[in-house]
């Protein structure tokens, strides 16, 4: 298992370009399955679970080919449902969770699909119901063996009908939408997502044959079609390593330009949203300027409150509210602002028991429960101590990695390969700014 040696206190200065978003990444690949046209897809994230995607792909009976470092050409003419049945593929799409939007797609254009109980993040209870549920009501039948954790599904004839999600789930929407497309009839789809994510996962897919109506709201009206056909598709650029930029800038004192990281302004979609305000909610000074973002160097920072004095709270929320993927980011870099701040993670109960270790780092923080947070800022009065530590998720993995950046001393983080599934070549791109990670 690799580790990270992080020397803290560096200042970082420079231009880092973000890769594309990975959530994105990994529906948008799982609509290849739609055709067995050629599909191309740029700007792909060379990261962990995106890499394993593809390989899936590939073991399904995908033709993949590499065209340029993020190009990938994908034909999806010889897929072999029966590889499902197999062993092989339970192992490993159990440990993507991504795996799963592969359902959607096959059930539209084969009327089956097979998938065991997906991994990913241990953050807390991540069902599948809404994708299920979503799927019967198109006519789908769906048998879950409980002692293999495995699902099957079938369908005969999928329908459109008029569906409320039970709650607005990106990849259940993803999903659901894809197995949609081929529904013979009307699919209306209330309290959809309508992150970026999904809405450019809805546009490729208009741009393969689809008919869908209320793009970036949450109702969508789907009008099925006979068959699916190629396109091309470049994927935005990844709002949570962007946001997760801002706040290692700040932390660190650092003067950083992010490029080509917005798209608000010149594109159809607004892809950071509300990003950008609640970082300055917690006093962090940033530019957007053009299509880039510039984060100047601050010594302090301080903490709003609301307009009546309490206390500022800063929660997740379905889009167009904060992503629950950047609050592990937020709630580190409060640690040095001047003031206090709630950070209330509703949709994980698990994501906020990371703080253990920036308690054990000299930050200030009441865990109230499994979902709030307090964090009590030390105005860098108090600089964190470097210590030992141990990676359990993706964001909060960052989220460390930032914290040890900005302590004194020389901190080891285990368990980076759960960084690397989100991250490219995180030391890498931060060593090349002046920070002082090494890889052993």
């Amino acid at each position: 298992m690799a580790i990270f040696e992080v020397k803290g206190g560096r200042n970082l200065q420079g231009e880092i370009s973000p890769q594309g978003a990975k959530n994105e990444a990994l529906q948008v690949l799982c609509a290849v399955l739609l055709t067995d046209e050629k599909v191309t897809i740029s700007n792909i994230p060379d990261i962990l679970d995106v890499n394993n995607m593809i390989g899936l792909l590939s073991d399904i009976g995908v033709d993949v080919e590499s065209l340029d470092e993020t190009t990938y050409s994908f034909q999806a003419k010889h897929v072999n449902l029966e590889y499902l049945q197999t062993l092989e593929f339970r192992s490993k799409a159990t440990n993507l969770r991504g795996s799963i939007m592969i359902v959607g797609p096959l059930l539209a254009r084969f009327g089956r699909a097979y998938a065991p109980k997906p991994g990913g993040d241990k953050i807390g209870r991540r069902r599948l119901d809404t994708h299920f549920i979503g799927f019967e009501n198109l006519g789908a039948k769906f048998k879950y063996e409980a002692n293999t954790h495995f699902y099957t599904v079938e369908a005969h004839e999928m329908r459109g009908t008029y569906m409320l999600l039970d709650e607005a789930s990106v990849t259940g929407t993803a999903n659901v939408v894809m197995a949609a497309v081929m529904a013979k009839g009307t699919t209306t789809i209330y309290n959809a997502a309508c992150e970026p994510y999904v809405q450019q996962l809805c546009k490729m897919l208009i741009r393969m044959g689809a008919r869908i109506g209320g793009v970036g709201s949450n109702l969508l009206v789907i009008e099925g079609v006979n068959a699916m056909h190629g396109t091309e598709h470049s994927i935005l650029p990844d709002m949570i390593e962007i946001g997760s930029f801002i706040g290692m800038a700040a932390m660190t004192q650092s003067e950083i330009t992010i490029k080509d990281a917005y798209c608000g302004r010149n594109s159809e979609i607004d892809n950071l949203g509300i990003i950008p305000a609640q970082f300055k909610r917690l006093g962090i000074g940033l530019e957007i300027v053009g299509n880039d973002i510039f984060i100047p160097k601050q010594d302090h920072y301080e903490i709003e409150s609301f307009i009546d004095g309490s206390i500022m709270t800063i929660a997740d929320a379905p889009w167009p509210g904060l992503t629950p993927d950047l609050l592990s980011v937020f709630l580190v870099v409060a640690t040095q602002a001047k003031g206090s701040v709630l950070i209330h993670q509703k949709m994980f109960e698990s994501r906020l028991f990371f703080v253990d270790k920036l308690i054990d780092m000299g930050a200030q923080i009441i865990l109230c429960d499994p979902h709030r947070a307090t964090v009590i800022g030390h105005n860098r009065q108090m600089k964190l101590r470097s210590t030992i530590m141990t990676s359990p998720d993706i964001r909060a993995g960052v989220a460390l990695l930032i914290a040890a950046m900005s302590a004194e001393g020389t901190s080891i983080i285990h368990n980076i390969e759960q960084i690397d599934r989100g991250y490219s070549r995180i030391d890498q791109r931060l060593n090349a700014l002046g920070a002082e990670i090494r890889r052993n």
